[in-house]
Order: structure tokens, then C-alpha cells, then sequence
């Protein structure tokens, strides 16, 4: 790498012509980083959640882009005014960054960082409102600040977290399931609503802090078994009963759990995940991201009666301060993660990835860049 930087580089990058649309391996040029940039050579990447294909873009005009949010990389050359990285470096791109210096990084209940949080609408680097990619003259669209189906890809430094170089590059790629956001106490009864990547993840946050009972709600009942590896002890698939999920669980557990966590980002399961809590101390926490106009309809009676609802994002870390000491965490055998990778492919067959994901094959696919 001690050639290219502050020159283009032309690599290999899965751009989303289409949304809907099968990604499409092409020969892109990445533009040197600017101002407080980094330029970033991906090693690992991977699919979990369907906001990493193009099929979720729905009808994003946003084309052509270039997808993807959670990776491993190398640092190969840093833009100006970049002074806590330099080429060498091993980081973890993430979609939602930590400037250090706005009210929400100086909090500790936070991590909504005012100059870098997620925004699927933004298309460009924030500095000068232009794209680091292009085929043949042409821009090719970011996609939140990260863009990790590309050999290379430009980063504001904000967005990555420095880690240990001893970490293995393929568990580190997958950082992202590391969710543990309704702390449930010990001996505590926990619903988690949808079985992915996700779900798993808070199923096994539920696990590790001592929940007793933890129920699974998905539509796809062959999730269960593998479920169990992550701590889930039964199971409920609303399509089998004539009333609505809540009302089933609440009979099951003598009137609600004590925390539900709501990880697929429809709306109705939503409310299904607070009405299922108990009344007096149940706390739900919704992480799934739903539709911009979806509304949220609960009699305010559930609220008296002492339920709490609340959001969290990205696991309430922020994330170039908490991801290294997740790592760290990691490497102490303090976390698991290989239970979550269930498929290793070539960047070649990304969309095998994805195909995986999209039939419940696969929980998360490690994509293997081949630079």
C-alpha cells in the first residue's frame, strides 16, 4: 500500500444499480481522503440485516451505490487533519459515528452523535457533499458513511474504531451482533421479537445476564432451533394462534415479561413487544428500524399502568470509545461470536450472502474480500 496514498485506486466494489436489484461486481476508482477522511482497505465484510442488500432500498433512488456497514479493515492512507489513525491501523467501520465534541458524545447516556449519526439519505462524504467512488467519470452514491462491499472505501475517522491488530479479522467483521440492550436481571423473563442476526444477539445479551426465560416470537418457526444456541427457551410463532401475540405471551408468564426487545422493525410487532411486558415494571426496547410513516398506536392505559417503552441504537455504544473494549472483551473470552457466523463466501458470490439470509439459512454471512 505504500504507493497508493493520495492516488486513485481502482478495485473491486458490489454496486447496487437497482433497487430490488442483484449486486453487481464492478472496477471502481476510489478517490484519495479529504479533510478528517480515511481511506480504508476492507479485508472482511458481511451480511446480517437486510439494510445490506438492495433489495431494502425499495424505492431509494439512490442508485448506484455501494452497500454494506459492518467489516475489518486496514487503514491505507488518512486525509488531513487525521491525527489518531495512521496506515497501518487495523478499524471496524460503523454506520453511526462518535465526533467526541457534540453534547451527545460528552454524554454518557448517549451515543446519537449530532455530526455523524445514521443517515440512509446520505449519499455523499459530509466535507464537501461529494462521492470518493466513481466508474468512469460517473459518481457511485455512499451508504451510511461506510460502503464495505469495496476493496477499498473512504470513512470519515469519526466512523471507525480503532482495534487490537492481534483480533482476528474475521471475528472482528462481525462486531455488530454485540447487542445487549433491555439488561434484564437475573432470573428475569425476556421476549425477543424476530430471530436474525439481531434478535439472536439480544437473545444471547439476555443470556449472558441471567434471564431464566426467554421467548422467542418469529414467523418462521424453523428459527428455533438454531435460537436455542443463543439462550431462547421457548417459542412462539403468531401464526399459529387466533389472538394476538401479547395475549399469549401474558398468559404464558402470568401477565407479561419483565423485558421485551422488538428486533424486526414492523410496527405491529412493535406494539405486540410493549403490550407483552409486564404492567407495574416491564420495560420494552425497540431496536428495529420501522418504515419513515409508520405510526405507533397503544392505548395510553398501557403507559399508567407502568410500562415504559423506549428505543436504543446501536446497542447504546458509542462507537470508537466501546467497540475496541468489546474487542478486548472478545479476545479475553469474555464474548462469543462464532456462533453468529454461519456462512463464509468470496466476494465474488455476495449474492449468495444475501440469498442465504433472505431464505433463513444463513444468520450472518462473512464475505471474504479477494484484494
Amino acid at each position: 500500500m505504500a504507493s497508493t496514498p493520495g492516488q486513485v485506486i481502482k478495485c473491486k466494489a458490489a454496486v447496487a444499480w437497482e433497487a430490488g436489484k442483484p449486486l453487481v461486481i464492478e472496477e471502481v476508482e476510489v478517490s484519495p481522503p479529504q479533510a478528517m477522511e480515511v481511506r480504508v482497505k476492507i479485508l472482511f465484510t458481511s451480511s446480517a440485516t437486510p439494510t445490506s442488500s438492495s433489495g431494502s432500498q425499495g424505492s431509494d433512488t439512490r442508485v448506484p451505490r455501494i452497500l454494506g456497514h459492518e467489516a475489518a479493515g486496514i487503514v491505507e492512507s488518512v486525509g488531513e487533519g487525521v491525527t489518531d489513525l495512521q496506515p497501518g491501523d487495523h478499524v471496524l467501520p460503523v454506520f453511526t459515528g462518535e465526533c467526541k465534541e457534540c453534547d451527545h458524545c460528552k454524554s454518557e447516556e448517549s451515543n446519537m452523535c449530532t455530526l455523524l449519526r445514521i443517515d440512509p439519505d446520505r449519499g455523499v462524504m459530509i466535507g464537501d457533499g461529494k462521492s470518493r467512488f466513481s466508474i468512469n467519470g460517473k459518481p457511485i452514491y455512499h451508504f451510511l458513511g461506510t460502503s464495505t462491499f469495496s476493496e477499498y472505501t473512504v470513512v470519515h475517522v469519526g466512523c471507525l474504531a480503532k482495534i487490537n491488530p492481534l483480533a482476528p479479522w474475521k471475528r472482528s467483521a462481525c462486531f455488530g451482533a454485540t447487542v445487549n440492550v433491555a439488561k434484564p436481571k437475573k432470573g428475569s423473563s425476556v421476549a425477543v421479537f424476530g430471530l436474525g442476526a439481531v434478535g439472536l444477539a439480544a437473545a444471547e445479551g439476555a443470556r449472558v445476564s441471567g434471564a431464566s426465560r426467554i421467548i422467542g416470537v418469529d414467523l418462521n418457526s424453523d428459527r428455533f432451533e438454531q435460537a436455542k444456541k443463543f439462550g431462547v427457551t421457548e417459542f412462539v410463532n403468531p401464526k399459529d394462534h387466533d389472538r394476538p401475540v401479547q395475549e399469549v405471551i401474558a398468559e404464558m408468564t402470568g401477565g407479561g415479561v419483565d423485558r421485551s426487545v422488538e428486533c424486526t422493525g414492523n410496527i405491529n410487532a412493535m406494539i405486540s413487544a410493549f403490550e407483552c411486558v409486564h404492567d407495574g415494571w416491564g420495560v420494552a426496547v425497540l431496536v428495529g428500524v420501522p418504515p419513515k410513516d409508520a405510526v405507533f398506536k397503544t392505548s395510553p392505559v398501557n403507559f399508567l399502568c407502568e410500562r415504559t417503552l423506549k428505543g436504543t441504537f446501536y446497542g447504546n455504544y458509542k462507537p470508537r470509545t466501546d467497540i475496541p473494549c468489546l474487542v478486548e472483551k472478545y479476545m479475553n473470552k469474555e464474548m462469543e461470536l462464532e456462533k453468529f457466523i454461519t456462512h463464509e463466501v468470496p466476494f465474488s458470490e455476495i449474492n449468495k450472502a444475501f440469498d442465504l439470509m433472505v431464505s433463513g439459512e444463513g444468520l450472518r454471512c462473512l464475505i471474504r474480500m479477494e484484494n
